[in-house]
């Protein structure tokens, strides 16, 4: 991965780009160009992305792109193939742990979404009592300052 970000630091400099403003062009931060240049895999929560980040840079400097992405697919594998299988399996007994913790079915391959907490009925109903006693006590309110407004004019006629 090294040296796939010092490949594409060398063609950035050549070309006489900044950090900042291939950072704005490609519409990322500068500091994932910069853990890219410097071959920081694990500033990346997803692979995916970091290797369209890189299909992208390398695009935008005008490298083969394909190459890039064959280059890291390449390290990708040498760097997931140094995984133990002890490892794998003690990560699978986690998410099967997970699974029927939860009482889900999932591929060890998709996270799972939290749940959105939901909002109680009575709180809900309760909110929209409040909200409709308000707006009730505002009209009743204009209408007596209206009232009263017209009670003072017929005063003021009389008097």
């Amino acid at each position: 991965m090294k040296e796939i970000g010092e490949a594409l630091k060398e063609a950035r400099e050549n070309i006489g780009i900044s950090v900042e403003e291939a950072a704005t062009d490609l519409k990322l931060r500068p500091s994932q160009i910069e853990n890219i240049e410097i071959g920081n895999i694990d500033a990346f929560k997803d692979i995916f992305y970091l290797k369209q980040f890189i299909k992208e840079y390398s695009k935008y400097l005008g490298l083969s792109y394909e190459d890039m992405v064959d280059e890291f697919n390449e390290y990708l594998f040498d760097y997931t193939s140094k995984i133990s299988i002890e490892d794998i399996k003690k990560a699978k007994k986690r998410i099967e742990k997970k699974n029927k913790k939860d009482g889900r079915v999932a591929s060890p391959y998709t996270t799972l979404k939290k749940e959105k907490t939901d909002i109680s009925h009575a709180v809900l109903y309760g909110a929209l009592a409040l909200l409709i006693l308000t707006i009730s006590l505002l009209i009743f309110n204009q209408i007596s300052q209206n009232d009263k407004t017209k009670d003072d004019n017929v005063l003021s006629m009389v008097y």
